[in-house]
């Protein structure tokens, strides 16, 4: 498949960077976001494009479609990319599904949270049985922030490698080979839970945010997680859930990246070298993200619905103890006054209730 048009499918900082660091690589893109935020992206399009800044300066990028009509969004498109936050699959697959024909790619570019299983298993819930081209990367391509209301990106890094597969793993080699004409370093993970098991933020945000949670209220918007939050003893708290992470991935048949290795390989430390906390606390990329502004972000929410309970509950399949992640797990629901237990993502409500291990690899 010669890849010639993207269709954008999210207006968040991912999804409008793309659609402007695609078209300088020559592709047509468009973008789309729900009607509901649509007006997030009203200066963009009155412009017709965005200002991209990046390590070779700044230049004015035009974006032939920007809309909230799927159909206008997708035709002709070759690969059709969902940038959004693992909360807004369904939101997306609903819109999308009826609408994408089954010689589409389509490709889940963030923070993986089975989103690939959640987009087939919410179609078919619609009456929809397509045989859907679908695969997911475990992390976002760039390091970058959009700032709508003047229609300008700054990008700070396009992520040198990720791990990507399909849904059913056997469609990998074919579109990764389509995906990787949109970007180099997109390599084959094993399978699902593969790419799942590498998306390191459970690993960083929620404990070391948990443990930084008065400082956060404290703090009314002005807290930096990667440069004063990570310390000598909250990567105490981040390498013991790594280790349980690393572990589940080693019952699954796989090595997990480790969060030296993982970041560095994506470009976001300088070496492998360094001390953990050294390389946050001075990471050109890290070092510019503020955040998160208040215990309720994503950091805590996101990372531990859709991602922690889904790691514990994949340990208690593998025979994995996580005493570390369902500690996080219980002390950020006491902490927010939330059910994470009962709210967040499941093997029951992916649809692999009592599945053993063997059959959880089998089937995807």
């Amino acid at each position: 498949m010669k890849v010639r048009k993207v269709a954008i499918l999210g207006g968040g900082n991912g999804g409008v960077t793309a659609a402007v660091d695609l078209k300088t690589k020559g592709l047509e893109t468009s973008l789309y976001e729900l009607p509901q935020y649509f007006s997030n992206l009203s200066a963009i399009k009155e412009k017709g494009g965005a200002l991209l800044k990046d390590d070779k300066g700044e230049k004015f990028v035009e974006i032939a479609t920007v809309t909230d009509d799927i159909k206008e969004a997708i035709k002709d498109a070759q690969v059709i990319m969902i940038v959004v936050p693992g909360f807004a699959i369904e939101a997306f697959a609903e819109v999308l599904a009826p609408a994408v024909n089954e010689e589409q790619v389509i490709f889940l570019n963030g923070a993986a949270a089975m989103g690939s299983v959640r987009f087939v298993n919410k179609a078919n819930e619609m009456g929809i049985n397509k045989n859907f081209k679908i695969c997911e990367a475990n992390s976002l391509t760039y390091g970058t922030r959009a700032f709508y209301e003047e229609a300008r990106v700054e990008l700070s890094l396009r992520v040198k490698k990720l791990f990507v597969a399909a849904y059913p793993k056997e469609n990998t080699e074919e579109l990764l080979d389509a995906c990787s004409q949109l970007y180099d370093g997109l390599v084959a993970a094993q399978d699902i839970w593969h790419v799942t098991l590498e998306n390191g933020n459970p690993v960083v945000h929620p404990g070391p945010c948990l443990m930084n949670s008065g400082r956060i209220d404290y703090s009314n918007g002005d807290f930096w997680l990667y440069k004063e939050g990570i310390t000598e003893h909250t990567t105490n708290i981040l390498r013991s859930i790594e280790g349980e992470q690393m572990a589940i991935g080693r019952a699954f048949g796989f090595e997990v990246e480790d969060a030296v290795q993982s970041r560095a390989r994506r470009g976001y430390f300088s070496n492998e070298t360094d001390e953990l906390q050294q390389l946050f606390n001075t990471s050109e990329v890290f070092t510019q993200i503020k955040g998160p502004l208040s215990c309720s972000s994503r950091y805590f929410t996101e990372d531990i619905s859709t991602g922690l309970v889904l790691w514990s509950d994949l340990g208690t399949t593998a025979g994995v103890p996580t005493p570390n992640i369902d500690s996080v797990i219980t002390l950020g629901g006491t902490l927010l006054q939330r059910d994470f237990r009962e709210e967040g993502l499941t093997l029951k409500k992916l649809g692999f209730e009592g599945a053993t291990l063997k059959d959880l690899i089998a089937r995807v």
